[in-house]
């Protein structure tokens, strides 16, 4: 039975903040980012305590969704309509035989890799280009959401146990 382990989507979830603080420093893109942006020093400092939860909880909707992208057992388990009780003999058997199939953090950074470069990318383009920001713009942002999600697919996708907080590799 698939379960939805959730310690895995919170602690991915933290990956967006984690990065944020990383990779917006001013010491790495945030001076250019800020620049391309339009954004001065002092209009950041009002950023309060509210923005960041309220950016936790929009980053464990962002975890929530990669566990579908990258666990491929999902998409078994939408095949029988969502009802593992009621899953017919060929249900039964594909879950035996490939129920750990690709559950590992490689696998699912890959597959959120290419969500980053084929979903990401152009969502974060079409805006910049109407937003008529550079791409210098496009190229911070959206390098800095494909490497999130490829860090935070890969935990969801290869940390399947639901029995602590240890990594179980795949058998």
């Amino acid at each position: 039975m698939m379960q939805i382990n959730f310690l895995a989507i919170f602690v991915a979830a933290l990956v967006p903040l984690i990065m944020g603080f990383i990779w917006y420093n001013p010491k790495v893109f945030g001076q250019v980012w800020m620049e391309e942006a339009g954004l001065t020093e002092d209009k950041m400092k009002g950023t309060n305590v509210g923005v960041f939860i309220f950016s936790l909880i929009l980053s464990v909707l962002i975890s929530y969704f990669l566990q579908f992208v990258t666990i491929h057992q999902f998409g078994a388990l939408g095949m029988i309509g969502g009802d593992v009780m009621n899953a017919n003999d060929s249900y039964q058997a594909f879950m035996k035989d490939y129920g750990m199939a690709y559950r590992s953090f490689g696998h699912g950074a890959l597959h959120s890799f290419i969500a980053g470069v084929l979903f990401v990318f152009p969502l974060i383009a079409i805006n910049a280009m109407f937003e008529r920001k550079s791409w210098k713009y496009t190229m911070i942002n959206t390098a800095y959401w494909t490497i999130t999600i490829t860090i935070m697919g890969g935990i969801i996708c290869g940390w399947y146990a639901m029995d602590g907080f240890h990594w179980v590799t795949q058998k």
